[in-house]
């Protein structure tokens, strides 16, 4: 399990750092990653102060730091 989270963190890590920041809805969309690997991920690399998360217009929007 925790490969398939580390996978969908590098896959997260790649995709905002090629094109920005975007919501968390957008990016489930964009990504073909497992939605619970995709928040799971999104917490680690969150936890590693790899990204930020923040509301913007009501939405979670992440983005790399």
């Amino acid at each position: 399990m925790s490969e398939k989270i580390g996978n969908a963190a590098g896959e997260i890590w790649r995709f905002l750092d090629k094109n920005g920041p975007i919501s968390v809805s957008k990016l489930a969309k964009e990504l073909s990653v497992d939605e619970k690997y995709l928040q799971r991920a999104i917490g680690w690399l969150a936890q590693e102060g790899k990204i930020s998360i923040d509301i913007v217009n009501r939405a979670e929007t992440i983005s790399l730091v």
